[in-house]
């Protein structure tokens, strides 16, 4: 039974319970139905024993009062009356032969046979002697004594036969009542032991109850305890990595924007030397238009500078974000590894949260490696400002020489245009950096937006694994009270 499961313990406890039951109710239906049918069958019998023993005094007195008639008027219907009250005594005889069950009664009966035969063969003279004078009228002179004391012995034996088949039925009452009480006190004792078998088997349910559920409502406040603890640090990271992941957000907007603008002036460098090239072409046409010309090239060189300036300048902020992005991929890479490592110790509760993780880790090298192109786009551009700084640098020479010498113009012009279409290729190349710069900056963006979602998701699911961890625990201490094991 101890290896038996607690619903099989209740079935097999009810079960035997039913079968005591059963059987205390068939025995006690047996024993009540014996009972009455032995005491119904013996109180009749003797009971028509009695009846019937009464019937002999009265057919003997009758016999005796027909007996009478006849001798007072001698006619042959009294006569015949006598005979028949004798046919019905005899009968009676016969009948309690056959029903009398006790000795003394059949003894007595044998009497009263004996004697009535000695009382039918003491009136026969009297009877033959009054149907030989029919004129006789006095019944004293058929007196005997032999007739009277005959009559009294045979009244005196049915009265004895009687008194003792009374005191038989009461005899019998008595012992079908003492086989009713015997009946009753089985029934009891059935029913104390039906009783005792089932306060047994409850005293056993409750013992194995209390022990098996407060053993696993044990375990489980442990287990409850445990989760509570994991969810709460859950929480803790969950908060701090949400914290972190709002920075990470707000910096990379930043960048979103700085990197938007470097894409505008990288766009408007671009066009100014489209421009420049333009005007270098158009300056082989006159004199006058290459001074025009001249005075324009560095005005626009004096700008590209303080764009090329500004671009450095840019570069170096693009750069330090870089470097601080690189350094929170990190930073989300560690985070992201240790939120792998609590969520496979919190089991079956932490493997969302571990796949989570995982996406974050693997959006961080992602990050990471995004950083490392910008650094490396970053990097050129730096080599193609300071190249186009050069460039102007020796352009605005140009230009001063040209202004000098007109004769230099033609090629100076030349060489200006052939350093402006050096300066609108690398400028498309920054223009080109800077979008691709700004669309993984963009992606960056929403992945750290999605990122942050799923740690305030992850944030509540840690806060509602706690809830539900402290409902479970106190749910199993009021289980405790309630199986009665005295201890929480």
């Amino acid at each position: 039974m101890a290896k038996r499961t607690f619903g099989y313990k209740l079935a097999f406890g009810f079960g035997l319970t039913v079968a005591l039951t059963v059987v205390m109710g068939a025995a006690s239906v047996a024993a009540l139905s014996i009972v009455m049918n032995a005491k119904d069958d013996a109180i009749g019998a003797a009971t028509d024993d009695l009846v019937n023993t009464e019937r002999l005094t009265t057919t003997a007195r009758a016999r005796i009062g027909d007996y009478r008639g006849f001798l007072l008027n001698g006619r042959q219907e009294w006569l015949d009356l006598t005979n028949a009250d004798r046919e019905e005594f005899l009968g009676l005889v016969t009948r309690l032969r056959g029903t009398l069950t006790t000795p003394e009664s059949r003894a007595l009966l044998e009497v009263v046979a004996d004697v009535e035969v000695k009382h039918a063969q003491a009136v026969q003279p009297v009877i033959e002697r009054r149907r030989t004078n029919p004129s006789l009228q006095n019944i004293s002179q058929f007196n005997d004594t032999t007739v009277a004391t005959s009559r009294t012995a045979l009244l005196e034996s049915i009265t004895a036969l009687s008194t003792q088949v009374r005191a038989d039925v009461e005899r019998t009452r008595a012992e079908s009542s003492a086989r009713a009480t015997q009946a009753i006190m089985l029934i009891i004792v059935l029913v104390l032991l039906a009783m005792g078998c089932g306060g047994l088997i409850a005293w056993r349910l409750n013992r194995d109850l209390r022990r098996e559920v407060g053993t696993a409502v044990g375990h489980i406040q442990s287990s409850s305890a445990q989760l509570e603890a994991a969810a709460t640090q859950q929480v803790s990271g969950g908060k701090e990595q949400a914290s972190a992941m709002s920075e990470i957000t707000t910096t990379i907007g930043e960048l979103l924007i700085t990197s938007r603008q470097i894409a505008e002036n990288a766009q408007r460098v671009s066009k100014i030397a489209k421009d420049t090239a333009d005007a270098a072409e158009r300056g082989d046409a006159t004199i006058d238009q290459t001074r025009t010309s001249i005075s324009a090239i560095r005005s626009q060189v004096d700008q590209i500078v303080q764009h090329m300036l500004a671009l450095g300048e840019k570069s170096q902020q693009i750069g330090g974000v870089v470097d601080l992005v690189s350094e929170l991929a990190e930073q989300t890479n560690i985070l992201a590894i240790n939120a792998t490592i609590e969520a496979t110790g919190a089991g079956e509760w932490g493997r969302r949260f571990a796949v989570v993780a995982e996406e974050i880790r693997k959006l961080a090298d992602r990050t990471a490696g995004s950083a490392k192109e910008i650094r490396a786009l970053i990097d050129d551009v730096r080599g193609a400002v300071n190249t186009t700084v050069m460039a102007t640098e020796i352009g605005a020479k140009s230009v001063d020489a040209g202004s000098r010498q007109f004769d230099d113009a033609t090629s100076s012009f030349r060489k200006i245009a052939q350093l402006v279409a050096t300066t609108n290729d690398a400028t498309r190349e920054i223009e080109l950096s800077t979008k691709q710069q700004t669309t993984a900056v963009e992606q960056v963006s929403v992945a750290a937006s999605d990122t942050a979602r799923v740690t305030r998701e992850t944030e509540a699911s840690a806060v509602q694994t706690k809830q539900t961890a402290a409902h479970l625990s106190s749910l199993s201490g009021e289980l405790l009270e309630l199986v009665g094991t005295g201890h929480r």
